[in-house]
């Protein structure tokens, strides 16, 4: 039994999403590096966090972690799949042949040029 998603892109529907996609993933990208660069300060913060909610360290790090949230909330609900935060790796659902497949692409690729089988992931890309 193949996955239900609810969209199914063509080569051209892919494409012309990418514009809009590399302004979500550079969002991402943004909120990820602030969240990274917050992460070695966190420890002390959250053995504290029982008692004090973590203070304004806390709170700052958890609006980066919701701002996260939603940066690749934005892209699942275009009804494509980010599979990798640092290389900004996406698929699309696409019919290829009677059957769900992903096309893959990531920046820097100018237009959507591989797909692969869903189980195969990124080592499985085939050209077009």
């Amino acid at each position: 039994m193949q996955p239900a998603f609810p969209k199914l892109f063509t080569v051209e529907e892919a494409n012309d999403l990418i514009p809009k996609l590399m302004e979500l993933l550079e969002d991402v990208s943004v909120h990820r590096d602030a969240m990274r660069e917050k992460a070695p300060h966190m420890e002390p913060i959250l053995r504290a966090a029982g008692s004090n909610g973590g203070g304004k360290v806390g709170a700052e790090y958890g609006v980066e972690a919701y701002r996260l949230y939603l940066a690749i909330e934005a892209i699942r609900e275009e009804g494509v799949l980010l599979k990798d935060l640092d290389t900004g790796l996406l698929d699309f659902p696409h019919e290829r042949e009677g059957r769900v497949v992903f096309l893959c692409w990531h920046p820097p690729e100018e237009s959507v040029g591989f797909w692969h089988e869903i189980e195969a992931g990124y080592p499985g890309r085939q050209p077009l």
